[in-house]
C-alpha cells in the first residue's frame, strides 16, 4: 500500500506509448475503488483499462485482443487478485505470444498472509521488484494493517475487502506485530536539534 504501484504501472505504459508501442492494461473487476475500466493513481494520473473477472482466461483475452491490435506490453493492476490459473495463463502470454507481462500488486494481506495471486507470482515470475514505502516510524513498510471506521486495528475478517487509505495503513513488521497504525508523539525524536 502507498508504494506507488499504480503510478509505476502508468509510467511503464507511458514509456511504451512514448516510443510508439501499444500497451494493454488489465484491472480486476473486484477493484471498485475508482471509476470502472480505469487504473488511477493517488497523484491523479489515469488510463483506460480492460476489466477482467476471476473466471476469465487471460491468455485467451490477450490473444483475442492481440489478433486485431499490436500489443507490445501487458500491464496488470492489483495482481494480488489474480487466480492461480490466471498467473499460469500470463506466463503463456509471455512464452507463446512474446508479449512481456508486468504485474503490480500487494504481496500480503492485513493478516500477513500471501494473497493467492501473489503467491503464484512469487513462484512463477521471471523477475521481482519490490516498490518500497515507509512506516510512520521511518522504517521500510512491508506489511498492511486494516482499520475499522474508528481507526482501530482489525486482526480478523475476510482476506479481501476493497478499501483505500481510510481502511488500510502501511507499516513495518514491528508495528504490524504490535498493531500500531500511527506514530506516537514521542516516537520520532530528531537528534542534533536544540529547543
Amino acid at each position: 500500500m502507498n508504494a506507488g504501484k499504480s503510478t509505476s504501472l502508468l509510467q511503464a505504459s507511458y514509456n511504451y506509448q512514448e516510443r510508439g508501442m501499444e500497451t494493454l492494461v488489465l484491472t480486476p473487476a473486484i477493484d471498485t475503488r475508482s471509476s470502472t475500466g480505469h487504473v488511477s493513481s493517488r497523484i491523479g494520473i489515469t488510463t483506460p483499462a480492460t476489466i477482467f473477472n476471476n473466471t476469465d482466461n487471460l491468455f485467451h483475452l490477450v490473444r483475442d485482443i492481440a489478433a486485431t491490435a499490436n500489443i507490445h506490453c501487458l500491464l496488470i493492476d492489483e495482481a494480488q487478485f489474480l487466480e492461480k490459473a490466471q498467473v499460469i495463463q500470463l506466463t503463456d502470454v509471455t512464452d507463446e505470444l512474446n508479449i512481456p507481462v508486468l504485474c503490480y500488486g500487494l504481496r500480503t494481506d492485513f493478516r500477513g498472509e500471501l494473497f493467492p495471486g501473489s503467491k503464484q507470482l512469487l513462484a512463477w515470475a521471471d523477475d521481482l521488484t519490490e516498490l518500497k514505502t515507509i512506516c510512520h516510524c521511518g522504517r521500510k513498510a512491508n506489511m498492511v494493517l486494516r482499520l475499522d471506521s474508528a481507526g482501530n486495528v482489525i486482526k480478523q475478517g475476510a482476506q479481501i475487502k476493497i478499501g483505500g487509505d481510510d481502511q488500510y495503513v502501511s507499516v513495518c513488521r514491528q508495528h504490524f506485530k504490535s498493531g500500531m497504525a500511527s506514530r506516537r508523539n514521542d516516537e520520532l525524536m530528531l537528534e542534533g536539534f536544540d529547543d
